[in-house]
């Protein structure tokens, strides 16, 4: 949520400086990462959604709007800001048919939507599930999240070993958010192909972690070292040397994956044979084709990609294989799904300043 949200805070203190900005964060996932982020002048925890919680929050922060982001739904806390008459906002929404909004006994849910001053959605069925419950103070502007995976693409900085990476002439394939689940299903391929370099960014790591996949994708074939081993190569003949021999690169910092994703030719997004994938668009705006795993019906941008033939969903080791041999064998193949990736994200950029403008009444 914070990424989808980050593009319009972001255009908040472009435009209009003069405001105050508090951002909060419930979980300490989010809280951890972004305490010191500098665009906002508080960075806190939201107390838990109780009344008397909500009503003290509200009192003391006494907010000019209130902006929330996809699945906020926070009951206590949109009663209060209605009561005090504060315009309150909900950024990059989508709804599904299945949502406790929709059934017969979700009157507490829907009353929460009523709450709202206006809700800004990603699709028009979305807008259309919400008329079917007469609520109609919505407009589809799309989600935000396209526009921040375009902006990180714009700044994101060069690596110059990757650049020498790029020049072997091997195939890049970054797999990222990876889990053990996924690398279940890619291990044995990636290691039998020589003329494959895997970058894996997994989702969570330590030490013990790091190690041991380093000791699973080394091979007689070629090298695994860690990012930080790589980068810390200077003398270009060394770098040359090394990116020769290199079989795996293993990701073990963070906020580096967008960078790396410029890099490659095929990305494969993990989480999908968990809880649900992670940011796939944070690949695909690199014009490159998307894989992933088959939990990804909340998210609409995984369905449109494989619509377009940007994306490929895959449900086992034998379909992932497949995909991945077509793609490294056949150019063109790979060059029109990776641009089909691309131009979608392209075409969906724009939410931010339509909320923007909307919301500031410009």
């Amino acid at each position: 949520e914070f990424e989808q949200g980050r593009p319009l805070l972001e255009m908040i203190r472009r435009e209009r400086p003069e405001l105050g900005i508090v951002l909060s964060f419930f979980s300490p996932s989010g809280y951890e990462v972004r305490k010191n982020y500098p665009v906002a002048d508080i960075v806190c925890y939201l107390p838990f959604d109780t009344a008397s919680n909500a009503r003290r929050w509200v009192e003391t922060i006494n907010p000019e709007m209130a902006i929330f982001v996809k699945y906020e739904f926070w009951g206590n806390y949109l009663e209060q800001l209605k009561k005090k008459d504060i315009p309150t906002y909900l950024i990059s929404a989508i709804f599904r048919k299945s949502q406790s909004f929709f059934q017969w006994w979700g009157g507490t849910f829907r009353h929460m939507l009523g709450c709202y001053s206006k809700l800004y959605v990603q699709d028009e069925a979305s807008a259309r599930l919400l008329a079917g419950i007469n609520v109609h103070n919505v407009d589809v502007t799309g989600d935000t999240r396209f526009d921040r995976v375009t902006d990180i693409c714009r700044t994101t900085h060069e690596i110059a070993q990757m650049e020498a990476l790029k020049n072997t002439g091997k195939k890049i394939i970054v797999f990222g958010s990876s889990w053990k689940a996924d690398e279940q299903l890619y291990a044995d391929w990636l290691r039998s192909h020589t003329d494959i370099c895997g970058v894996i960014a997994p989702h969570e790591f330590d030490n013990c972690r790091l190690q041991k996949l380093k000791e699973e994708f080394t091979t007689k074939q070629g090298d695994t070292i860690l990012l930080s081993e790589l980068t810390s190569i200077t003398d270009t003949a060394d770098i040359y040397k090394c990116t020769k021999q290199l079989k795996c690169i293993i990701v073990d910092s963070f906020g580096q994956l967008a960078s790396l994703y410029r890099y490659g030719d095929i990305a494969y997004i993990g989480g999908g044979f968990g809880h649900g994938i992670h940011n796939i668009n944070e690949a695909a705006v690199y014009g490159i084709p998307v894989i992933f795993g088959p939990k990804h019906q909340k998210f609409k941008e995984a369905t449109d990609l494989i619509n377009c033939g940007g994306g490929f969903e895959v449900s086992g080791k034998t379909q992932l294989e497949s995909i991945l041999n077509t793609l490294i064998s056949d150019e063109k193949t790979l060059y029109t799904s990776g641009k089909a990736a691309g131009s979608y994200i392209a075409r969906n950029i724009g939410a931010t300043p339509a909320i923007f403008k909307s919301i500031f009444d410009i």
